[in-house]
């Protein structure tokens, strides 16, 4: 690849960590069950609720699209090639899908509750049919799902790439699904999660560039002596 590719897929690469701890910062805290309505009301209408769903769940999507982009360059001639085109397809769209999702949350759910604090009625109702709607819920649950499966698909092209890469491209594989069901089932630990993502990226971010170059180099050494074999013969 051309220097000037090279370099700012370098730079994509910490578009990872950045993503992960987009998440982390964003999971912190989680909303108040809507069987509290007043409690949830409460909550969505905090700054700290907006800006984690703008900043940290829409702009994180961003990050993890150019991230993985960032990934597919450097591995994308290499045996796992296929694979990590598959990846990084599933997690562009798994990624428009849930800005969908949390672009919803960011614009519907702050007015609701606003509403509802100020004595508007039925408000949990309404709540029910925009905001946690059908619609919302299949979007929802099917973006996560093929978020799940981008992740996996991309680790494990990355796992195959070179055994030095094999524990990043695991962890990624692993930690993406687990991070997306912890939020579901565990809460608690769903932020350490995240920045137990982002500290296996910032390690692939490092040993990914040297690593698929080498590969890249070996191969290329590897097709030029197939060459001059056959010349001479």
């Amino acid at each position: 690849m051309s220097d000037h590719v090279e370099r700012a897929a370098r730079l994509g690469l910490w578009l990872l960590p950045a993503y992960a701890v987009l998440l982390a910062l964003g999971t912190l805290t989680h909303q108040p069950p809507v069987s509290d309505f007043d409690a949830y009301a409460r909550y969505i209408t905090t700054d700290v609720f907006l800006v984690s769903h703008l900043g940290g769940s829409i702009g994180g999507a961003a990050l993890a699209i150019l991230g993985a982009l960032a990934v597919t360059v450097f591995i994308a001639r290499g045996r796992a090639g296929r694979a990590a085109v598959v990846g990084l397809v599933l997690t562009v769209v798994s990624n428009v899908y849930m800005a969908a999702s949390f672009g919803s949350a960011s614009f519907v759910q702050p007015g609701i509750g606003r509403a509802h604090l100020a004595g508007v009625p039925g408000m949990a109702d309404i709540n029910s049919d925009t905001a946690y709607g059908p619609a919302f819920f299949a979007t929802a649950l099917s973006a996560t799902a093929l978020l799940a499966a981008a992740a996996i698909v991309l680790g494990v092209a990355v796992a195959r790439t070179s055994p030095a890469l094999r524990p990043y491209g695991t962890a990624y594989a692993v930690l993406v699904p687990l991070f997306a069901v912890t939020g579901f089932a565990f809460q608690p630990a769903q932020p350490w999660t995240g920045f137990a993502l982002a500290a296996a990226t910032a390690a692939l971010a490092v040993r990914l560039p040297a690593t698929a170059t080498g590969t890249g180099s070996g191969q290329g050494r590897r097709a030029v002596a197939r060459y001059r074999s056959t010349s001479a013969a």
